[in-house]
This record gives structure tokens, sequence and C-alpha cells, in this order.
């Protein structure tokens, strides 16, 4: 049977908007991408009631892994309707300063920047010359 209604799950939407903030600071981003390319089918497995199927269970494996080491304390803005994020901690954070700053003396080195977007981008330099 197949019923049809709009839900709102005020609770459930903070939980996700503070659940994400803190992944955004505790998880790889290619692990994120990854992640986010499961979601559609995982939820599409428990809507037709597969919960018990192995691919699920293999999903289900992926996912606690990933979500390991996200813990930590997020503040939120709740105002007519909207979550804002204020603010986002954690013991388990990737955000390094050392790493993440662009001035002299960090880990940053434009110089790596300009190899890294170079060999990124020979793949469409050499479809570009094909082309001429």
């Amino acid at each position: 049977m197949k019923s049809r209604g709009v839900y709102e799950t005020p609770g459930g939407t903070i939980l996700h908007a503070a659940h994400r903030a803190m992944e955004s600071i505790t998880l790889d981003r290619e692990v994120m991408h990854l992640r986010d390319s499961f979601i559609s089918r995982y939820a599409e497995m428990v809507y037709y009631g597969y919960w018990f199927a192995p691919e699920r269970e293999m999903l289900q494996v992926a996912i606690d892994e990933a979500q390991k080491n996200v813990t930590g304390t997020v503040r939120l803005k709740l105002y007519k309707g909207n979550v804002s994020i204020v603010g986002r901690k954690s013991d388990k954070t990737l955000y390094n300063p050392q790493v993440a700053t662009f001035e002299a003396g960090g880990d940053y080195r434009q110089a790596d920047a300009e190899g890294f977007i170079r060999l990124n981008a020979l793949r469409l330099r050499i479809r570009a010359m094909a082309q001429k």
C-alpha cells in the first residue's frame, strides 16, 4: 500500500544539520563524497523493506566505518524555521591551521597548487589539442 504525505521533522532537520556540520570537520572530502553516493541507494533499500538484505548490510559497514570519528560539539542558531551553524569543535577534527594557512612558513606552497592544477588539467589539454 502506498500513501502520499508531507512529513515535518524539525528535530530531524536540526540533528541532520548538526551532524553534517560535524562531518565537515571530521571526515575526509573523498570519504564524504563516497558516502553521499550511497545515500539514495541505502534509502531506497530501507524504503522497499530490504533492511536484512546483504547489500544494505554491506553499505552499513562502510557508513559505520566512515562515522567513527564524527564526534564533537556543534552550536546552532534557530530562527524562523532556519538552522544556522555558528560553531563546531572536535578532538577528531581534520582541520590543522599549520596545513591550512597560506602564509609563509606553513605547509602549503603555491607551487604545489600550480603542479596539482596542471596535472589535473592534463587530460583536458590533451582533449583540446586532439579537437584542433
